[in-house]
């Protein structure tokens, strides 16, 4: 009962149709003189409702189908024919009902981003005491703690003598960097293993993470509203249907010929048959993993000309891996692996978490010991081991070699003994479906593929040669990807991205494509289209089900339309009670509703 009152709720114009449908059969046994006024007045109110809100529309630039069915229901009710009249009406509301379920709910809240927006600071005051005060209470200058996994709330310059921060939902970047004493850290990194001291360098008004809830704020009011796919075809049906119904009036002389005409010239095809098979093409995207947040996004996705991509944890996997150990000479690789392992596994580094999983077994330490940002020293098997940066392991262990690294990679080094043992090199691993993915889109057609990206040109484009994008844009905050999406000249624009930094652009494109497996909620709260499955070939597929889903629904409303023509040129002759028109014409919408529903087959996962 609950679901029924909701759905009351939700469309109430269709629920009081059908409850005026019921009531005037009850009227019609027993007070059927009321009938008349009941029907025909109900009518009239939803046709000047109708024709309110055509004339609005039409001051804003857009011609809607309304007006033939407000023409319609007008007519019928003249000439008596009121159960015509709530046929069309039920009809006019029935498709106001279904574009609005199949738009869903508001895509556009913020939330999520603005939840985790960083509120609380620790301020150090001159004697050392610590006290709560909001992040709007900072100003420049003041001295604050961070402890270990907070988000560093405001842009801040490092007081510690080092520290570590994983900056990715920010900067793009999958690795953790390192700041000294003196260097800036930017507001919605998040805190290593180790409680740092930072001064305040920006109030949080101006800082980067209040900056990326800005940037997604202004692209969000700045889309233009859809047109709706069926209003393109407006004028032409209409001017098709007043000529068919003044030239049957005139040349019959019967201005019922004219009611006549119009009642089946009513465009359901146009108002039903266009939001059934989006709801459809949404619904086979929801069971390939593909959230839809709205019809029009199905439509933008049919006329896309470019795609963008950010790197980090998209093109890429967003998590270093180990791609091998490079032993010093003379050392057993097996055995300068497994004790490593057995050092980083007292560390809660994400690049110890890498090295862990390259070792598989390891032995378990007597001894650890972390230095922040620097590495780990450890005792296990009667071995003392050094593991983490460069100058870290070069300071403890004879004979070090710096290892040679290609452009996206990243050492740890490893010391056994006092002897330096070797390097483990670390790479955020490019998706084995990426150039797959690149290679489909081409295929579809969409020739501009560019990469937007936080990483440096390097990086950025020794990863894009690999999965085929030769238009690069790197080095960019979020801004600057706002910007570079705004002066792609081939619209629509479709950006793919998974991190906080990404919710920016994400809003400002005409369709935004968030990894929301493993990517930020804020990323997936300003997209348009968010795939839950950790899989960007499933990008193709959602640019595959944009584009079917609009065919069929083109395929539908030219069905209903050829026939609502047939009808009408019978209507014409006279031979079509405006009664048995609406019910003919309702059953041009079932046809039109069935091939609609076409859009709803999936593609094989």
């Amino acid at each position: 009962m609950s679901t029924v009152f909701r759905l009351i709720g939700r469309f109430p114009l269709m629920a009081a149709t059908v409850f005026v449908a019921v009531l005037g059969g009850v009227f019609s046994a027993a007070w059927p003189t009321a009938v008349p006024w009941l029907l025909g007045g109900f009518a009239i109110l939803i046709a000047v409702r109708s024709a309110w809100s055509m004339a609005r529309r039409l001051l804003a630039g857009t011609l809607g189908i309304d007006i033939l069915a407000i023409t319609a229901i007008v007519a019928t009710v003249l000439i008596g024919e009121y159960w015509a009249a709530l046929i069309i009406v039920l009809m006019l509301t029935g498709g106001e009902a279904l574009e609005d379920y199949a738009a869903g709910r508001a895509r556009r809240d913020l939330s999520a981003l603005l939840d985790r927006t960083p509120s609380i600071a620790h301020r150090v005051d001159a004697a050392r005491a610590t006290t709560d005060v909001p992040v709007e209470g900072l100003v420049v200058g003041d001295r604050i703690i961070v402890r270990v996994g907070e988000l560093v709330p405001v842009d801040c310059v490092l007081a510690s003598p080092s520290g570590e921060f994983d900056e990715s939902s920010i900067t793009g970047e999958s690795l953790p960097v390192t700041r000294s004493a003196g260097d800036e850290v930017l507001s919605g990194g998040v805190n290593g293993s180790t409680a740092v001291e930072l001064t305040v360098a920006r109030p949080a008004s101006e800082s980067q993470y209040q900056r990326i809830v800005a940037l997604v704020e202004q692209a969000t009011g700045s889309q233009s509203p859809m047109v709706r796919l069926a209003d393109r075809f407006a004028v032409p049906f209409t001017a098709i249907a007043y000529a068919i119904g003044g030239l049957a009036w005139w040349w019959s002389g019967n201005p019922e010929r004219f009611a006549e005409v119009l009642v089946v010239a009513t465009p359901c095809p146009l108002i039903i048959a266009a939001p059934v098979a989006f709801m459809a093409g949404m619904s086979r995207a929801a069971r390939d993993g593909i959230i839809v947040k709205s019809s029009a996004t199905l439509e933008r996705l049919w006329r896309a000309k470019t795609v963008a991509f950010d790197k980090t944890g998209t093109l890429t996997r967003g998590e270093p891996e180990v791609i091998a150990f490079r032993p010093a000479p003379g050392v057993d690789v097996a055995f300068a692996v497994r004790l490593a392992a057995a050092a980083e596994q007292a560390s809660v580094h994400t690049l110890a978490h890498a090295i862990t999983a390259y070792a598989g077994d390891a032995p378990a330490a007597e001894t650890a010991e972390e230095l922040t940002a620097s590495g780990v020293t450890a005792t296990a098997e009667g071995h003392r081991i050094v593991v983490g940066r460069a100058d870290f392991v070069a300071a403890e262990a004879s004979g070090f070699a710096a290892a040679d690294l290609q452009p996206g990679e990243l050492a740890v080094y490893v010391g056994i003994d006092g002897a330096f043992a070797g390097a483990f090199v670390l790479r955020d691993e490019v998706r084995p479906d990426a150039k797959a993915t690149v290679d489909g889109l081409r295929a579809a057609g969409i020739l501009d593929i560019a990469m937007l990206t936080g990483d440096a040109e390097v990086t950025a484009r020794h990863v894009a040669a690999e999965v085929g994008i030769d238009d690069v844009h790197a080095a960019c905050l979020p801004e600057d990807k706002v910007l570079a999406v705004h002066a792609f000249a081939d619209r629509p624009v479709v950006m793919v991205g998974d991190g906080v930094n990404d919710a920016p652009v994400l809003a400002a494109a005409e369709v935004g494509i968030a990894m929301g497996a493993r990517g930020a909620t804020a990323a997936s709260q300003s997209a348009d289209i968010v795939i839950l499955r950790d899989d960007i070939s499933r990008v193709v597929l959602a640019l595959a089900t944009g584009r079917e889903t609009v065919q069929v629904a083109l395929q539908s409303i030219w069905v209903g339309l050829a026939l609502s023509l047939a009808l009408m040129v019978v209507g014409a002759f006279g031979v079509l009670p405006a009664i048995i028109g609406a019910w003919c014409q309702e059953g041009v919408d079932v046809v039109s509703i069935l091939w609609a529903l076409r859009a709803v087959r999936t593609h094989p996962a």
